[in-house]
């Protein structure tokens, strides 16, 4: 039953969100990319209790979420509230990588468009040129 549930919430099926403690959790962990497993033995909790709280069955004790907020790098308030720096407005390194190089290649493929319309609006203009003659 456990199995099922961890891999109901890595697929989404539940619909896990921001909106709750447990979303919330569940997002810094996999923008971290823990497992549900992971996060509780770097934690010092069953699986089943680290489940139980993405799942908003129950919520960890103040220390806990302290803890926990310190292992996925994000706020307790942010945490508890969702007020603050989620760990998804961070942007890695290779997410910035990424992002220039298909800032570069859109660039590329602007460029070669307005040279092709460069060329056909001076077609167009010659020929109706050549036939206003």
């Amino acid at each position: 039953m456990l199995s099922e549930i961890l891999s109901e919430q890595s697929t989404g099926v539940f619909g896990i969100d921001n909106d709750t403690l447990g979303g919330r959790i569940c997002s810094a962990r996999e923008t971290l990319g823990l497992s549900t497993a992971q996060l509780a033995r770097r934690l010092g909790v069953k699986t089943t209790t680290m489940a139980g709280w993405e799942l908003d069955r129950s919520e960890p004790r103040s220390n806990k979420l302290v803890m926990l907020a310190g292992i996925l790098n994000v706020s307790p308030s942010w945490l508890l509230t969702g007020v603050g720096e989620s760990p998804s407005d961070e942007i890695s390194t290779n997410e910035i990588a990424t992002l220039q190089g298909n800032l570069v290649q859109l660039r590329t493929q602007a460029i070669s468009i307005a040279e092709q319309i460069d060329r056909l609006v001076e077609r167009l203009d010659s020929h109706e040129h050549f036939r206003g003659t």
